[in-house]
């Protein structure tokens, strides 16, 4: 779907699929791969999926090391320690962290009260930030154990980032703010931005980089100073990583490509395409020069950051188009984005959200399978066109709450009958 009618921030709902792993391609998600954090000495990697795992891989063979099983859903945000352990964050409000080898995390940090989707890891080791979105940023100590909420967004909070020195923490979130946090004390500094935020940087020099739902990515100093501003593309930037000389900048977005900027010029020095939906996460290699993304069709691949060719034997092998059966269809077009999540046949390998075969005249929360809140169970709703153009007019949180669908709108009576429309001929069973 055309990005200006319908904005996806962040997909949560997953099943497991059992793990393998492959040489050149690191493949072992069994969907899309939402988020990457490579180690400090570039030996390992430690991925998160919609499929509910992480994956601990080693770089020089790629192949998977350990899989993490405990979150119950989607695994939005992972990190390494300083002390070489590994925390992973899901859409079930849980942190935990964990020691490589070892099949149950050492310990889980509980107390948000909705999906986490950020996480950061303080200069010195001692403390991980979280953003949620349940609306707050929340400190854990992991010397004493405590935990401190920072409150004050109004909306879902998407990113989180320490500063170099460790003296301050940035949040940004999908009500258009940056949240400056003084530490220790927490007093903050707000700055209003032009656009949703779903990213956040910060460069060794203390420049704080922001990617944003309308394509943009803008430079603030570490004061919150406007620094400038590049236009990445037009589809809504989902991921951000800098270099370890801040050179470059990789931006991920749903429209299924990586914008790298060059920060001290605040120009697009290479686009890297060829991949079919959203890519989650992008992460880079210690040398500056070598990018990692995970995407939509479950791979983590690399990528030499310059010239945005594929590194090594790790070849994009785009996936066929889900909806080139329906070319020239404008319901299909609407329906485009969605496909990220959802398929429109029961055939089809499930993907983050339940399948939409045989919706219309199906009672909300009732497919059997899949992992329905409470609030979505309790509620009366049949899906309908009728229903269904609901939904996309107020938007899921207004009409369904409770639901773990990302906030999303379709503003146009004609794009919501033409989608409707269109779900009426294609999921039918």
């Amino acid at each position: 779907m055309n990005s200006s009618r319908f904005v996806p921030l962040i997909v949560i709902a997953s099943l497991f699929i059992p793990v393998q792993t492959a040489r050149a391609q690191m493949m072992g998600h069994g969907g899309p791969v939402r988020t990457i954090a490579v180690s400090a000495d570039g030996k390992s990697l430690l991925s998160g999926g919609f499929d509910t795992a992480a994956i601990r891989w080693s770089l020089a063979s790629e192949s998977a090391e350990q899989v993490l099983r405990f979150h119950s859903e989607a695994v939005n945000a992972v990190g390494f320690l300083a002390d070489r352990r590994m925390v992973t964050a899901g859409a079930d409000a849980r942190i935990a962290i964990w020691t490589a080898g070892q099949q149950q995390p050492d310990a889980v940090l509980q107390g948000h009260q909705a999906p986490v989707v950020a996480l950061a890891i303080s200069p010195d080791g001692g403390m991980i930030a979280s953003g949620s979105w349940d609306h707050s940023v929340r400190l854990w100590s992991l010397t004493d154990g405590t935990h401190r909420v920072l409150e004050g967004h109004s909306q879902n909070v998407n990113g989180v980032a320490f500063a170099p020195d460790g003296k301050s923490l940035v949040s940004v979130g999908y009500d258009l703010t940056l949240r400056i946090w003084r530490l220790p004390g927490a007093t903050v500094e707000t700055i209003a931005l032009p656009a949703p935020l779903n990213a956040v940087v910060i460069a060794g020099d203390g420049e704080i980089v922001v990617g944003a739902a309308d394509g943009r990515l803008r430079m603030l100093s570490a004061e919150g100073k406007d620094l400038g501003e590049v236009g990445a593309g037009a589809s809504p930037i989902v991921a951000l990583a800098i270099s370890n000389n801040g050179a470059l900048i990789a931006a991920a977005s749903v429209g299924g490509a990586v914008t790298i900027i060059d920060r001290t010029a605040r120009a697009v020095l290479r686009r890297v395409v060829g991949l079919v939906g959203p890519v989650w996460s992008v992460a880079f290699l210690p040398d500056g020069e070598t990018l990692l993304t995970g995407g939509a069709d479950g791979k983590i691949r690399r990528w030499n950051a310059r010239t945005g060719e594929p590194v090594g034997s790790n070849l994009p092998g785009a996936p066929a188009d889900p909806m080139a059966a329906y070319a020239g269809d404008p319901g299909a077009e609407v329906f485009r984005a969605c496909v990220a999540c959802h398929t429109l046949s029961e055939k089809e390998t499930q993907r983050a959200g339940p399948t939409l075969a045989g919706l219309y005249g199906r009672r909300i929360a009732s497919l059997p399978g899949y992992r329905f809140s409470d609030a979505l169970r309790a509620m009366d709703i049949v899906w309908t066109p009728e229903t269904v153009a609901r939904l996309f007019e107020i938007g899921p949180n207004a009409y369904t709450p409770g639901t773990k669908m990302p906030e999303q709108r379709i503003g146009s009576a004609e794009d919501r009958r033409v989608l409707t429309d269109f779900l009426a001929r294609a999921t039918v069973k």
